[in-house]
């Protein structure tokens, strides 16, 4: 996306006819919550589409909705798949909506459902989830996993681009051409030749001559039926080719149980795969990811960058992750107590502001709170305003750590004290061996997630990854004593937990020393007296205990998630082009989720979905040229860029 095509989310607004019937003002078209709307989605999208008999059997189908509304479409498709046997696996939604109802309104348009007590339990779960009106995608899950919603809130035409995915059946919304050109312009239809898998089907209401010709040049067979109730005719649509399974073989080796390794391994146990989780320590999260607490806040911008966009969507996503493995029984400890970021100055104060006035988000996700309001959040004076997060944590590491690998135990076989000095693949299959070189396990993937020591093995020896110490100060702090939330200002203090407040951290580049220094102790300190003025006076920095971790750090500060690349094949084709990632070589069955940083909490979660995700062949979480921004193969793109540009300039 352009930056002009970024802009603030405006929900729906929605009003009423004489009758009591909700309708949309932007297009003029009817919501109708009632049997005639879920007639029509039974109808015109499911008997359209060949659903249910399409996915069964399969062990994933996708569709794809160019219009949510108020959500009838997923509702109807979603109940259908329940009283399936047949059913597929596991069903991704994916949903595009310009303006997104607010969860009140959900409400208020879903009272129609009452009569069918099924579907008005769906869509009590639905509002239940309902995820925070921002741009860009969300993922939510239902039914233990098994239903995942990826709702992508912005202008379809925009946005449908940046959609990774191979779409089995595409759900094009109702509004007329003459109503909303825009969705059904050349361009727009084109995308669905992209995206649609073999086989794939297609239905909408529209049957306007220019629809036609335009799906029709992008290779669809199609057919008129019979729209709902006798009324108009609909639009059929397919695709030639046949179904392409997932994998079969689902097995994957992880090497690295901290918060990186744990996330990639919980999001691929749940969609069954069987897991050897190898690591050298005792037990999950006793490296990078072993301190006591750490931070979980999104990082706006005034021009949404690809930082701000990556922080707010994993942010959003780890909360629903953490709040899930809490529901069924794990023990993930944090505190959602909220963050507030101090600014800096008063002109980083000026700065905070204006994100707040763009892009006008919602006050339980991001406002700004003048000094007085800062002071008592934080139940300390404090010398600037700043941004306050309603919704954000401090999150203990180890304890997520531990969360993710126990809640699918049955499929996870752990390898801890395990050392793994080699990797190699050989019939099909990578294989780890230690140190004894005894074989640890076998697999057709293996992820490393092992911080900077991942540049051990040979095949990802080529990536720039670099260890950065980190001390962190543990202040002695009674419960309830202040900050009574987290507080972040060029550095950051949590409330007390365990009877320590966190303080920190300094950040080094390749110092491999772990011994606690108490020159960064006074560091840390003055970090403090900045974030709470005069709040580190009783503390002697000779006389603290601390933490010292070492955090896998990437040239651009982003993490690196994604397939490894074939570093060799890549030197030995001078032809690939500059900036374009799918045509870089890569190590086949080979994947990193690494460099996180000094934002591991924040990048955890997401990371692990998208890693599964593109593992599976499933639709992305992300935008494309977010997954891109991650890939671990950008690195050599860059590097024959800039080859490239010192060529010229000889010549």
């Amino acid at each position: 996306m352009t930056e002009t095509e970024r802009r603030p989310l405006v929900p729906a607004a929605l009003a009423y006819r004489p009758d009591g019937t909700p309708y949309s003002p932007t297009y003029g078209d009817a919501e109708d919550a009632g049997t005639g709307g879920l007639g029509q989605a039974r109808h015109v999208f499911l008997d359209g589409n060949g659903l249910p008999q399409r996915w069964q059997g399969r062990e994933t189908f996708v569709v794809t909705e160019t219009g949510f509304g108020i959500g009838l479409n997923f509702l109807a498709t979603w109940a259908a798949w329940k009283a399936d046997d047949a059913r597929c696996a596991r069903l991704h939604f994916v949903s595009f909506e310009k303006h997104p109802c607010t969860a009140a309104d959900l409400a208020a348009l879903h009272a129609g459902l009452a009569d069918d007590l099924d579907l008005a339990t769906l869509a009590q779960q639905l509002r239940a989830h309902w995820p925070t009106l921002v741009p860009g995608f969300q993922r939510l899950h239902f039914d233990d996993g098994r239903i995942t919603l990826t709702l992508v809130f912005g202008d379809a035409v925009a946005l449908l681009p940046q959609l990774a995915a191979r779409v089995d059946a595409f759900y094009l919304d109702d509004f007329s051409p003459a109503k909303n050109p825009e969705r059904w312009s050349p361009a727009l239809l084109g995308e669905l030749a992209r995206l649609a898998a073999p086989g794939a089907t297609l239905v909408t209401g529209p049957v306007a001559c220019g629809v036609r010709e335009a799906l029709a040049a992008g290779g669809w067979s199609l057919e008129k039926a019979q729209g709902y109730s006798g009324k108009g005719e609909m639009l059929r649509g397919q695709r030639p080719g046949n179904v392409h399974e997932a994998p079969t073989d689902r097995r994957a080796i992880v090497i690295g149980a901290g918060i990186a390794g744990s996330s990639a391994t919980e999001r691929l146990a749940a969609r069954g795969w069987r897991i050897d989780l190898i690591d050298r320590a005792d037990e999950p999260g006793q490296g990078a990811s072993g301190n006591v607490a750490g931070v979980l806040r999104p990082l706006p911008s005034l021009d949404d960058n690809r930082l701000a966009r990556l922080t707010r969507a994993g942010f959003l996503y780890a909360r629903r992750h953490f709040a899930a493995l809490a529901a069924v029984g794990q023990t993930v400890r944090w505190g959602l107590t909220g963050v507030l970021h101090l600014a800096r100055d008063d002109v980083h104060a000026a700065t905070q502001k204006r994100v707040v006035d763009t892009w006008q988000p919602p006050t339980d996700y991001l406002r700004y709170v003048e000094r007085d309001e800062a002071a008592r959040l934080a139940g300390w004076p404090v010398d600037a305003g700043g941004w306050w997060f309603a919704g954000g944590a401090w999150v203990q590491p180890p304890a997520a750590c531990r969360a993710n690998v126990t809640r699918h135990g049955e499929r996870i076989r752990t390898h801890f004290r395990t050392e793994i000095a080699r990797i190699e693949r050989a019939a099909g299959l990578w294989h780890a061996y230690d140190d004894a070189d005894r074989l640890i396990a076998a697999a057709p993937v293996l992820v490393l997630a092992n911080a900077a020591d991942a540049r051990r093995f040979a095949p990802a020896a080529h990536l720039p990854l670099r260890a950065a110490r980190g001390q962190v100060s543990h202040l002695p702090a009674a419960a309830g004593s202040p900050p009574g939330v987290v507080v972040c200002r060029l550095g950051y203090v949590t409330p007390a937990v365990d009877g320590l407040s966190c303080a920190g951290a300094t950040a080094i580049a390749d110092d491999a020393g772990s011994e606690l220094r108490t020159a960064e102790h006074a560091e840390n300190l003055a970090k403090l007296n900045f974030i709470l003025p005069g709040y580190a006076a009783g503390y002697d920095p000779e006389k603290l205990d601390g933490r010292v971790g070492f955090r896998p750090m990437s040239p651009d500060r982003l993490p690196m998630i994604g397939p490894v690349a074939d570093a060799d094949a890549a030197a030995a084709n001078p032809d690939l082009p500059a900036r374009l990632l799918d045509r870089m070589p890569r190590q086949p069955g080979l994947w990193l989720i690494d460099g996180f940083g000094a934002r591991g909490i924040v990048w955890s979660a997401l990371a692990g979905e998208l890693l599964a995700s593109q593992i599976e062949g499933e639709p992305l979480p992300l935008e494309a040229e977010l997954a891109a921004a991650v890939d671990p193969g950008r690195f050599l793109l860059r590097g024959k860029t800039r080859k490239a540009r010192r060529a010229a300039e000889e010549q």
